[in-house]
């Protein structure tokens, strides 16, 4: 199924197809697009099955495809443990297939990835030197990592594919996929620095790259690591003054998780740095998510 996002005849020659169109990151994107004027289609077809995705390209004749579809697992990644085929089918099957019909067609195809294929180790510490692009995945303690990494390295064969590495992804508002959500309903919380992905900061930033032909890797997150606790404190400061909380060791999660959790940070200097050539500033991610908060209290989020 195909919708129209807009009616604008902005660009005829820009046309933006965004997939899994009927989720949170989508919708977000298609409310952008639809802001600047663009034209904007989303569509709900199943990226494994090819013939219906060649028809979609051919139907929507698309310059620019936008995927954010996939499985991450309800309510949380520890179901893709359960579930391996229908991960592999969407999240690597899937996700190939689409690039390369994009490929065919001769379309820019833009895909929202993970940076959850990293963990801390000796040379990236806590505080320390955040993952480069280029640097090899280190984390499978879960199917879902696991299987992102691999069609990461496939994918970059393509010549027509912009891989964006987003983290723990925070909106302005408690939807129910947004990081800030997740921890702020949990008993008890870590407490390990990690890199976060505002969506107001950087979604606009997705925009500009894909708009502009960009391929390859962008560890898409804000510049530098914050802790579970640095967010909630923020969170109790702006929005909710009687939020408290408790912490626990990454050894107790262990305990009631099936699949491990990756806690790293990502270098996005190269992000920061493609983004000044568009005049845009990366805002570090402490400074994100004050404003980030700040917003939600002026929208009378509690």
């Amino acid at each position: 199924m195909t919708t129209n996002g807009t009616n604008s005849t902005k660009d005829a020659g820009k046309v933006f197809l965004i997939w899994g169109g009927e989720g949170w990151v989508a919708g977000h994107l298609k409310e952008l697009l639809q802001q600047q004027k663009e034209k904007v289609f989303t569509t709900t077809v199943r990226m494994e099955n090819r013939e219906a995705v060649m028809a979609e390209l051919e139907r929507v004749k698309p310059t620019h495809v936008l995927n954010c579809a996939g499985c991450t697992g309800r309510p949380n990644v520890d179901w893709c443990e359960d579930n391996k085929e229908q991960v592999i089918r969407s999240n690597v099957i899937g996700t190939l297939n689409l690039t390369d019909c994009c490929f065919l067609k001769n379309v820019h195809c833009t895909v929202f990835a993970t940076g959850c294929i990293y963990a801390y180790d000796s040379k990236h510490p806590p505080g320390g030197e955040g993952y480069l692009e280029a640097d090899p995945a280190n984390f499978g303690g879960s199917y879902y990592s696991a299987t992102k990494s691999k069609v990461e390295e496939l994918m970059t064969t393509y010549s027509n594919c912009l891989i964006l590495r987003l983290r723990m992804p925070v909106s302005d508002d408690l939807h129910p996929r947004s990081f800030v959500t997740k921890i702020s309903k949990y008993d008890r919380v870590v407490n390990i620095p990690n890199s976060n992905t505002i969506l107001h900061d950087l979604l606009p930033c997705a925009i500009l790259l894909a708009s502009a032909g960009d391929t390859g890797i962008y560890n898409f997150t804000n510049p530098g690591a914050i802790s579970h606790n640095e967010v909630l404190a923020l969170f109790k400061k702006h929005v909710r003054p009687d939020f408290e909380w408790k912490n626990f060791s990454e050894a107790e999660q262990s305990k009631i998780l099936k699949a491990g959790r990756s806690n790293c940070e990502l270098n996005s200097d190269k992000l920061a740095k493609r983004m000044k050539d568009f005049g845009v500033e990366v805002k570090d991610v402490h400074t994100a998510y004050d404003e980030c908060f700040q917003r939600m209290k002026a929208n009378g989020v509690k």
